[in-house]
């Protein structure tokens, strides 16, 4: 009876080790899903990435508009007959006193 019991825990280890270790394993079939489900991500933001650019390709064909606000925006570049203007932030901070400023000295090279 012994021994008709160590055979059978034998046969089934044999028959379970394929199912947790062998060429079709939970462990890889588990790993594959992994990949699978990472590999989707990235093609997901591949794919807004995409739209984004495809969006931008259409507004440049279509319209005159996008290739001004890009040369406004990058190149810096006016209209003719347009007025430019730069607004400051932040103004310079004025003493108390409005006293004048004065560049520094330059020293003098004569001797």
């Amino acid at each position: 009876m012994r021994v008709v019991t160590l055979i059978l825990i034998a046969l089934l280890l044999l028959l379970q080790y394929p199912l947790w270790l062998g060429k079709g394993s939970w462990l890889k079939v588990w790993d594959l899903h992994r990949q699978v489900e990472a590999q989707q991500q990235l093609n997901q933001q591949t794919r807004q990435r995409n739209a984004v650019l495809n969006a931008e390709v259409l507004d440049l064909k279509q319209g005159t508009a996008a290739i001004e606000e890009r040369a406004r925006s990058d190149l810096g570049m006016i209209k003719r007959d347009e007025v430019f203007f730069q607004l400051l932030e932040d103004p310079p901070a004025q003493s108390s006193d409005k006293q004048a400023v004065q560049p520094p000295a330059v020293p003098s090279t004569k001797h």
